[in-house]
This record gives structure tokens, C-alpha cells and sequence, in this order.
């Protein structure tokens, strides 16, 4: 699949062929694992000259109903990223899990380049679409990257450089991407790497809200801002029994799914050493800690108060508790 030429996509396509070939080539880079991916894997040709791919309007009208809740918390957010860089002729997108594009902000003259391009409403930028791009390999990295024109698998997509972060929802999960692209051949790598931390802060700013509107009501206890994981965040109720947990919260702390599935004492959670539910605190409280620390089995909580299963039963019944 050898090809000769003296033009920028026919040398990027023999580049591209001569990296995935090389011996050691997935364990180089990022870009070059990718590559390997969307020749090997996905079966993709860099010089394609294929129609970009786009969902219809009824499928996208789907996924961003499915995703409203993030969309709307995300909107203001890429307004500001888009006011930062819109006029240097950048663009801001926002893609689902999958690499649809979501939402996009783009400036009036700059607007026909990213249509052509197919960074609009509705366009597949996963990497089984397009290769290796900003969106696509952000999405399967699951961490934020940059990548600079030649870095792309398609040569049709040598034009432009890419900015991504992941986001994540409130349970920790992968949600979609942010990512500001640009066209100007003047913003070199230094300038990419600039904007990669507007949008990297962007995202945890978008998962922070998130987390909170998702959450609003509860307790939210903020533990660290970390660069990798995002802002760890705990919600309780207010028993302080831990609700929810921000992605960077449980990676911190190392909690998994099935950990937080029953709500879990804040100082449990915390690994504080802690006296224990006390019946000093309001009976509710102390009797919903007890359950939480002995995972509903009411004759263990009822041990752990230091009472009897009947009082243990009747101080649930004042305090308005079930069985």
C-alpha cells in the first residue's frame, strides 16, 4: 500500500503507512498508536476522499435530548472558552461519548471552513470515523491531547490542529469531549499547547457544575482540584452520608461503583478515624450512619449504637425512618 508523491498529503499518507509498519510503532506515541488504530483496526485509508460522516438530523435531535443536562451546564462555559479564542479563528465544539458533535461556537467568517470540514452539528469524529483527530483519540485516551495538523491520520484533515479534554458526568463516567480547533497556519505547537490548558481547565470547570447542578440540594464536599482526574467532589445528604462522587473524588480515594451503590458515612469514605454514630447526634442521623456502617442489617446497627433491636426499631419509628 506503498504511495509516492511530492505533495503534503501524499508525503503525510507515506509517513502515516511507513510509522504503522515500523516494528515498534505502537508503543511510540499517542499519535502513532492511534494511527495504528485507524489503519489496522478500523480498516481506514489516510488519503480517503470519502463523504465525512454525519448523523441525520432525527439522530442528532437523539443525542442531544440525551444529553441536555450537560449541554445546558456546559453552554455558558464554551460561550467563554469562545469569546478567549474565537477571534484568532478558533472554533469550540462539544461532542457526546460516541464523537458527535453536539454544539459547536464558531465565528461568522470562519464558519464555511468548519462545515467544509465537517465540524458541525451532527458530524462522526470518533476515531473508527476520522482517525486519529483531537476528538476521536481524546475520546478513547480518555485524557486530554493535542494534535497538530500532521499528526492526523487523514491527510484531508492536515489543515487544522486540535485542542481536546474529556468530560465526565457526575458518576464518574466518559461523557464527551471539548475540543477548540484551528485553521490558522500561524498557531504554531506553542500556541496549541496554550490553548490545551484553556480548554483542559475549561472541561474540569463544565464536569464541576455538572456534578454540583446534578447534586444541587446536597452537601457538596470539595477535597482537591487535580490536574488528571478533575475536581474531586463528594455529595451527601444531610446526614452526612455520602450521596455521589466526582470522578476525581474516587479516584483519589479509590471508590468504586460498587462502594458508593449504599450510602456510606462521610468519615467512612474519608478513611477519618471517627468515634461513631452516637445517639449525641439527632436519632436520624445516628441511626442512618448505622445502617450505612452495617450495610442495612438492622441487629448490626443496632450493636453498633450500643442498643437493643427493639429500641433500635422503636427510635426508627420516632425518627420517621422504615424498616
Amino acid at each position: 500500500m506503498s504511495r509516492n508523491g511530492t505533495s503534503p498529503a501524499m508525503r503525510h499518507i507515506d509517513v502515516v503507512l511507513d510509522a504503522v509498519h515500523s516494528p515498534s510503532s505502537a508503543g511510540v506515541s499517542t499519535v502513532t498508536a492511534s494511527w495504528c488504530r485507524s489503519l489496522l483496526h478500523h480498516g481506514l485509508d489516510p488519503g480517503t476522499a470519502a463523504k465525512r460522516a454525519r448523523v441525520d438530523l432525527s439522530t442528532l435531535g437523539q443525542r442531544q435530548s440525551e444529553h441536555a443536562a450537560l449541554l445546558a451546564v456546559a453552554s455558558p462555559v464554551l460561550d467563554q472558552v469562545f469569546r478567549s479564542v474565537g477571534r484568532s479563528g478558533c472554533g469550540v465544539v462539544l461532542s457526546d461519548p460516541t464523537g458527535i458533535v453536539l454544539d459547536r461556537r464558531v465565528g461568522a467568517g470562519d464558519a464555511a471552513e468548519f462545515d467544509a470540514v465537517g465540524l458541525v452539528e451532527g458530524g462522526r469524529w470518533g476515531e473508527a470515523e476520522e482517525g486519529t483527530n483531537g476528538i476521536g483519540t481524546c475520546l478513547f485516551e480518555d485524557k486530554p491531547v493535542i494534535i497538530h495538523r500532521d499528526q492526523h491520520f487523514a491527510s484531508r484533515n492536515l489543515s487544522i490542529s486540535c485542542m481536546d479534554a474529556p468530560l465526565h458526568d457526575p458518576q464518574g463516567r466518559l461523557a464527551g469531549a471539548l475540543d477548540v480547533s484551528s485553521y490558522r497556519q500561524d498557531h504554531g505547537p506553542a500556541m496549541a499547547e496554550l490553548v490545551s490548558a484553556l480548554v483542559r481547565d475549561a472541561a474540569r470547570r463544565i464536569e464541576r457544575d455538572y456534578f454540583c447542578t446534578h447534586y444541587a440540594g446536597s452537601r457538596i464536599v470539595f477535597l482537591a482540584d487535580d490536574p488528571i482526574h478533575g475536581t474531586a467532589l463528594l455529595a451527601t445528604d444531610r446526614d452526612d452520608l455520602v450521596i455521589g462522587a466526582s470522578r476525581g473524588a474516587r479516584a483519589r480515594l479509590k471508590l468504586s461503583d460498587a462502594l458508593l451503590r449504599g450510602p456510606r458515612p462521610l468519615d467512612q469514605v474519608l478513611g477519618a478515624q471517627s468515634r461513631g454514630p452516637s445517639f449525641e447526634d439527632s436519632d436520624r442521623t445516628a441511626l442512618r450512619q448505622a445502617l450505612a456502617q452495617a450495610g442495612g442489617n438492622a441487629s448490626a446497627a443496632a450493636r453498633i449504637l450500643g442498643v437493643g433491636r427493639a429500641t433500635f426499631y422503636r427510635r426508627m419509628a420516632r425518627a420517621g425512618l422504615s424498616r
